[in-house]
């Protein structure tokens, strides 16, 4: 059941999206979409009290919990810049807004854009370790925490990923071509 959860929450996340800009690009109710889009949070949270239910009325923990703490984490760390992201091409594709802002390619910029992403996906890490630990704890010693335990090396593995490409960027910048004019080095996108 865990499992159809976090799919049934993944694609009420992408239907309350296309819902939120449609209200706020066709309907022309920006603030009517602004509060669908509000809503997104509620997907996790009841994500989190299904999962906790689960757990409480005694089943064993597994992969499926793992990933319901996984996804829980990572539409924290992600969610938004999705949303913006899809926003503006939205705006763009169809209804005459800018083009989306290019992350830059060259030298300090990028090594920016790099560390900012990073630090979306470290804090998606971060979430899911912090609620596979709360799970640990939950269920206890004695559990068959195992599983739990897996996502949460996988998490870390995802911390250092990033880490490591962020740090090439810093250590080892890309430079612009002698040729390149300055459009090519627009400014790091913000979190």
């Amino acid at each position: 059941m865990i499992a159809l959860l976090v799919v049934a929450c993944e694609v009420a996340f992408w239907v309350l999206l296309a819902v939120g800009l449609a209200l706020r690009y066709v309907a022309r109710k920006p603030k009517l979409g602004a509060a669908v889009l509000l809503c997104e949070p509620l997907l996790e949270v009841v994500l989190l009290v299904v999962t906790a239910i689960d757990l409480k009325s005694g089943a064993e923990p597994d992969w499926k919990h793992g990933l319901a703490a996984v996804y829980i984490g990572f539409t924290v760390g992600l969610g938004h810049h999705t949303i913006k992201k899809v926003d503006a091409w939205v705006a763009h594709r169809w209804f005459g807004g800018p083009p989306p802002v290019k992350p830059p390619k060259y030298g300090t910029a990028r090594a920016i854009h790099e560390w900012r992403t990073a630090a979306r996906w470290i804090l998606a890490a971060v979430v899911a370790l912090a609620l596979l630990q709360a799970a640990v704890s939950y269920v206890g010693p004695d559990g068959a925490i195992n599983s739990l335990q897996s996502w949460q090396q996988k998490m870390l593995l995802v911390i250092g990923i990033n880490v490591i490409i962020a740090g090439g960027y810093t250590l080892f910048p890309k430079q612009a071509p002698k040729d390149a004019d300055a459009v090519d080095r627009e400014p790091a996108d913000r979190l």
